[in-house]
């Protein structure tokens, strides 16, 4: 499988050069290829084609990059692949191709002049080009050489094989189980911390940061579904266990749900024969009348408005912590500065906390997670030999330390992590907010200014009349 994307470049067209065949990345230079210029004289020909077409200026270069998957081709098949693909879609362009081999995943990077040293064109990327040259060529070349290939699906986006098959066939897809998960982790958890357990327990690899990322063990990416939905993010789930635990305590709620059977989603039915009639006559009648939508913002007036809201944010933020003053504002950026610092070294203190047992806590989530395979190795299904190998050293690391205890250790060692991070954010928005209004008052200052003026004249006359 190759992923293929193209940057177009205004900068220095050396810097490139020097980018795509560093010796570091390319081995010496051996995986390095030239198409229409010569090794060693490749920005000297370039700058003479921009030259003698009168083309100096604007992108100077476009800069393609092609991923493959870890492990799937080899350095020479990934420059035989990036030769023909610059043979075929940049004919009359120079290009200098480089194979970088520096990271787990073998990447080409293609280099092209901007300008055609045939015809003096400059090439022009638009999505069109790219799905229908780039990309078409890209795939092709990795059918016959055996390679994966992504598959496009609805539109102009692509998404991975196994997505695009779950989601022809109606299955779930990694998304839809990251939510379900979620949901049913939300609903069970006593805190956060107890909350990363439980997703941990169910196959859940956690990035902590400034968004939550999962992905399955095994997958290379995290997913990121607080980016879509807020209910997803760190303070969004915080609320939702919340709600959750006050609804159990006021006998809303039973403290365990019997899980719901899964129903797809059906589209309300549109209003047809004598029905659709009946509302028609119920809008001819004045009792229903037409949607009636906000009038829309102007750009301008959209601006204002937001800055309203930033204005108004930044005085509560002053009235509630009584900075009036210069000084006032120093004093409380110093006292917040230090909290963040103490902050940071709890962090860190329950971050090496966590390191001496990370050991024992990876062993409680794979006997949680893997406790499956037992039985079906035990049945004589194939394909669970590593899955059950990583069980029972699971097991094996965990024996000797009683279980429960370790749980409960586990799940307030995430939730101070998740209370200090939480801390922390807040101390930095609240620098940023500082830093954000120093800026503000002189340009507030110099805008109200002229506001003053007649003010101030009205009070002198008053006086003269006194």
């Amino acid at each position: 499988m190759a992923i293929t994307k193209i940057l177009a470049r205004k900068g220095r067209l050396d810097v490139g050069i020097r980018y795509v065949l560093n010796g570091d990345k390319t081995q010496e230079q051996i995986l390095t290829a030239h198409h229409g210029c010569d090794p060693g004289r490749e920005l000297q020909q370039m700058m003479e084609t921009k030259a003698q077409y009168s083309k100096e200026g604007g992108v100077q270069y476009y800069h393609m990059i092609q991923s493959f998957r870890p492990g799937e081709v080899s350095p020479e098949l990934a420059l035989e692949i990036a030769r023909t693909l610059v043979e075929e879609h940049l004919p009359g362009y120079q290009a200098v191709i480089g194979v970088h081999v520096d990271k787990a995943h073998i990447h080409a990077h293609i280099l092209f002049n901007s300008v055609n040293a045939e015809t003096g064109e400059k090439y022009h990327s638009s999505p069109q080009s790219y799905y229908r040259q780039i990309r078409a060529i890209s795939d092709r070349l990795c059918r016959e050489h055996g390679l994966s290939v992504i598959l496009e699906g609805q539109g102009a986006g692509a998404v991975s094989y196994a997505e695009w098959l779950r989601q022809t066939r109606g299955q779930p897809t990694f998304r839809t189980m990251l939510e379900a998960d979620l949901r049913d982790a939300i609903q069970d958890a006593n805190d956060l911390g107890h909350f990363f357990l439980l997703m941990e327990h169910k196959g859940w690899e956690i990035r902590h940061g400034s968004r939550l990322g999962f992905r399955l063990r095994g997958q290379e990416r995290f997913l990121v579904p607080g980016r879509k939905d807020p209910r997803y993010t760190e303070e969004g789930i915080r609320s939702a266990i919340q709600g959750e635990l006050s609804a159990i305590d006021q006998g809303l709620r039973p403290a365990v749900i019997p899980r719901p059977a899964y129903h797809p989603f059906r589209p309300h039915p549109k209003y047809r024969g004598f029905l659709a009639l009946y509302v028609h006559y119920l809008y001819l009648l004045g009792k229903a009348g037409q949607r009636q939508y906000p009038p829309r913002m102007t750009p301008r007036l959209r601006q204002a408005a937001a800055q309203a809201e930033r204005y108004q944010k930044q005085f509560h933020f002053l009235r509630d912590n009584g900075i009036a003053t210069p000084e006032d504002m120093g004093a409380f950026l110093t006292r917040t500065e230090e909290t963040l610092a103490d902050l940071t070294k709890q962090r860190t203190i329950l971050n090496v906390r966590k390191k001496k047992r990370q050991a024992l806590y990876t062993a409680l989530a794979d006997v949680e997670a893997l406790a499956v395979t037992r039985r079906l190795y035990e049945d004589g299904i194939s394909g669970m030999e590593e899955q059950f190998g990583r069980y029972l050293d699971a097991v094996a690391r965990l024996e000797g330390y009683p279980r429960e205890p370790l749980l409960r250790e586990k799940a307030e060692v995430y939730q101070q992590l998740a209370e200090v991070n939480r801390q922390i954010r807040q101390e930095r928005q609240k620098l940023a907010l500082c830093r954000e209004i120093q800026k503000e008052v002189p340009k507030i200052a110099k805008t109200i200014q002229p506001t003053m003026e007649p003010e101030k004249e009205v009070n002198r006359d008053e006086c003269r009349r006194r």
